[in-house]
């Protein structure tokens, strides 16, 4: 197969897909010893700048920072990110990404714009949904999810954001969320709710 056919391929991919990893485009160009082929295309769409590096392996061609969730995945937007799509927060955050995965934790730099990282346990690795922001579907966590993990991570929030919170979470679905955790973390959320 030609190298233009090979290219046409992997641009039709970034077309279909917001986010492509590595292993997407090697097994369009096919996998060579060294894998060389394909990082050579990888190395001349960044430089060319059709694409951008979001992660480890995982590259996009739009300029949507909140697309780096997918470069986590199992991972989800949280924390003040999930109160700003449920409209509850008002100031300017960057995404958070929650994440199963054992990554280092902390702020990371991804096409010239700053993501936080957090970690989960697995079996508190629920609580969110895919919504459409934009042009994409990203997951993020529902309302009861965001105040539990605002606890667990020790994330404070003033007394508005707390009255608005209380106003529109689902306080059944809080409680079974709850049952999952720790009697500690489940003192904490009821005290405030």
């Amino acid at each position: 197969m030609g190298k233009q056919i090979h290219l046409e391929k992997i641009e039709s991919l970034f077309e279909k897909s917001p986010v492509v990893d590595f292993k997407s485009i090697e097994r369009i160009v096919g996998k060579t010893k060294k894998g060389s082929y394909a990082k050579l295309l990888v190395y001349n769409l960044l430089k060319k700048k059709k694409i951008k590096k979001i992660g480890k392996g995982f590259y996009t061609k739009h300029d949507e920072i909140s697309l780096a969730v997918f470069s986590f995945k199992p991972a989800y937007l949280g924390l003040q990110s999930a109160l700003s799509h449920h409209g509850i927060w008002e100031q300017e955050t960057v995404p958070v990404i929650i994440t199963i995965r054992k990554v280092r934790r902390g702020v990371r730099s991804l096409i010239g714009r700053n993501v936080m990282i957090r970690n989960i346990d697995q079996k508190y690795f629920f609580g969110f949904e895919h919504v459409i922001e934009g042009s994409f579907y990203l997951p993020y966590s529902d309302l009861e999810k965001t105040f539990i993990d605002m606890i667990v991570f020790n994330q404070k929030f003033d007394k508005e954001t707390l009255k608005n919170i209380q106003k529109k979470i689902n306080k059944l679905k809080l409680q079974n969320y709850l049952k999952k955790y720790p009697l500690k973390i489940r003192q904490r959320v009821i005290k405030l709710v």
